[in-house]
């Protein structure tokens, strides 16, 4: 896996992506994903505040993808977007939640900050 650069740091961190995660019955599940933070060379922070499906999915299933494109039409031209595929792990106390309830807190937001998904990432796929 490459690590990710300032470039993808930048694309997670200031768009909105969409989070697959795969259920019991094999069926994949997506949902838009508006707060994510990297807080490593391989892992993303996702907060959950009004999830239900994807948590029951991961809690079964670990296995994620996260896809983020670029919004902005100039920057889309150097990096469209990527997808991250990896593994989850869900988190309802600690470190993790704590990291995102100060982020809301200084941010003047007012979610529930209900959890926090830690994604490690094995690999990032570059769109084109």
């Amino acid at each position: 896996m490459s690590d990710m650069d300032d470039q993808l740091k930048q694309l997670v961190e200031d768009n909105v992506g969409a989070l697959a995660s795969i259920g019991e019955s094999v069926r994949p599940h997506n949902i838009a994903v508006g707060s994510s933070k990297v807080v490593s060379e391989n892992q993303i922070l996702v907060t959950d505040n009004f999830m239900k499906e994807t948590i029951q999915n991961i809690l079964k299933n670990k296995n994620v993808s996260l896809l983020f494109w670029n919004t902005d039409r100039e920057k889309r031209k150097d990096c469209p977007g990527c997808e991250f595929r990896g593994t989850a792990e869900y988190f309802t106390s600690g470190k993790w939640v704590e990291n995102i309830r100060d982020r809301y807190k200084k941010q003047g937001k007012t979610l529930p900050a209900k959890g926090a998904i830690l994604i490690k990432v094995d690999d990032i796929k570059k769109l084109t």
